[in-house]
């Protein structure tokens, strides 16, 4: 039989597990399990369901041993920053808190009274984001909170579903790089900004790196599952890294946009860059497979439009995307342009309102209608776009001549096209499922089947088809507006 890989993706919003099968020299998908990822409002914090995130995945590995795969190996990615803490018995302290909590609020200016925000760049290499790790347990600390006194250790989202699945503990390499506590240099844990933020040394574990065998399942696991006794395999486990893996690019100056809730948008290179031009600009190094660096800045990405979507399904309104974007087409361009990364949009009670008020408070036009909210939406994000690239091309000395959009996003093509008339160059979009193919490709690295990352890219550009969109004609326009 051919070998398979199981791929765990769990997105801030939704996951999946997808069986990746390599057979005469091409790839396929199978969708084992798809399920909501839901943010539960309890008290005074907001957290992941743990519980029945880990359910969804074991309900994902019976369907595998279901239809009989000849599974190898298990390998699992998740969005950034977020953990879990595990006390002395092995439990779970609690459920991990959503990296959107207010918890972190003010957190970034404590810790610049201890260390130079300059200084913490020149050690991490990661842009200060006020969800980071580091914000979110200077945040424990200073509330004096009891987890961080008994926790033994700290895993990372996709740590926790590995410890729960072999019980062996670890952080991955490219997850922990969103922390803002690893050296950049070293590829270790920074015991100078530990040691200086006050935060417990002894929860953080040793750092191993993409295809590395994490250990098997569990004998109960096992048993449950029907798998029986398949490794798991730390592959890009940060969702980005594992996406950017399977990009089936070739040549030079090329970049990536890793699109959905967050942009990511960026190139890959040899080694971190600390330079004043990338810190002040919101560039930040985070690890990637391959030892490569993923030099990239986070931009507020389909988070606006999938929140105003949740706002009109309630409101009972259409909520049809042909017909929203067909409606955006005949809305005025460039009537309202915004901030997409501004404060005010990080998690309010409701969308619209935000950018609304937001518009009173700059004397802007005010969107009203559906229509001219989304084209506001992704206008602005396309904007962004623009600004980060011009950055990029800047800092790098070099010339982006083609964009890979990656990732649930890149099947938005309002989006796409809007991307390619405004950086006027082309756009290439696809594969959607990047990050589970990326996930598998490592897996099938460690088990000796593929031979190299760029093998296993060459394997997925035979496999799967990809959407080009070129510039347009009303790409000039886009200039006027790239200063705001």
């Amino acid at each position: 039989m051919a070998n398979t890989y199981i791929a765990c993706d769990f997105g801030a919003g939704s996951g999946r597990i997808i069986a990746g099968t390599i057979s005469q020299n091409k790839i396929e998908l199978e969708e084992l399990h798809r399920f909501p990822n839901r943010q539960i409002k309890l008290g005074n914090h907001i957290y992941w369901d743990f519980p029945a995130l880990f359910e969804e995945l074991k309900t994902g590995l019976y369907n595998a041993a279901q239809k009989k795969l000849n599974v190898r190996s298990i390998g699992i990615d998740t969005w950034g920053v977020d953990f879990g803490l595990i006390d002395k018995s092995g439990n779970l302290i609690g459920n991990p808190v959503v990296y959107r909590d207010d918890r972190t609020e003010g957190m970034p200016g404590e810790v610049f009274k201890l260390i130079d925000e300059q200084a913490l760049f020149n050690e991490t290499g990661i842009a200060h984001w006020q969800i980071n790790t580091l914000f979110q347990l200077y945040s424990m600390k200073h509330g004096k909170s009891s987890q961080l006194d008994i926790a033994k250790h700290l895993l990372f989202m996709p740590d926790l579903f590995t410890y729960f699945l072999t019980g062996e503990v670890y952080n991955e390499y490219t997850i922990a790089s969103t922390s803002e506590l690893l050296d950049a240099r070293t590829k270790k844990w920074s015991d100078k900004i530990i040691d200086i933020l006050g935060l417990p040394r002894q929860v953080f574990a040793n750092i191993i790196h993409p295809g590395s065998i994490c250990g098997k399942l569990k004998k109960e696991i096992a048993i449950e599952t029907g798998l029986q006794d398949v490794d798991v395999v730390a592959v890009g486990s940060h969702d980005t890294a594992s996406a950017i893996a399977a990009i089936p690019a070739l040549g030079n100056n090329w970049g990536f946009l890793s699109s959905g809730t967050w942009s990511l948008l960026g190139i890959e290179k040899e080694q971190p860059d600390f330079s004043e031009l990338a810190r002040s600009n919101g560039f930040t190094n985070e690890g990637g497979v391959n030892n490569r660096i993923r030099f990239l800045k986070n931009i507020s990405g389909l988070w606006m439009l999938q929140r105003l979507m949740s706002e009109w399904e309630k409101a009972g309104l259409n909520c049809n995307y042909d017909f929203l974007f067909a409606e955006a087409e005949k809305a005025t361009p460039f009537k309202t342009l915004i901030d997409v990364n501004d404060q005010s949009f990080l998690n309010p009670q409701s969308m619209s309102a935000a950018i609304q008020n937001y518009c009173i408070s700059y004397a802007l036009p005010v969107p009203v209608t559906q229509a001219e909210f989304v084209r506001c939406a992704l206008e602005s994000l396309a904007l962004k776009y623009k600004s980060a690239v011009a950055q990029l091309n800047q800092i790098n000395n070099f010339s982006l001549e083609k964009l890979h959009v990656i990732s649930g996003g890149c099947q938005n093509k309002m989006l796409n096209q809007f991307t390619a008339n405004a950086l006027n160059v082309p756009v290439i979009a696809g594969p959607v499922e990047a990050t589970a193919l990326g996930n598998i490709l490592v897996q099938a690295i460690a088990k000796k089947e593929i031979s190299s990352m760029e093998d296993g890219r060459a394997l997925v550009k035979r496999s799967f088809l990809v959407e080009e969109y070129l510039p347009g004609e009303a790409s000039g326009q886009w200039e006027e507006h790239c200063g705001l």
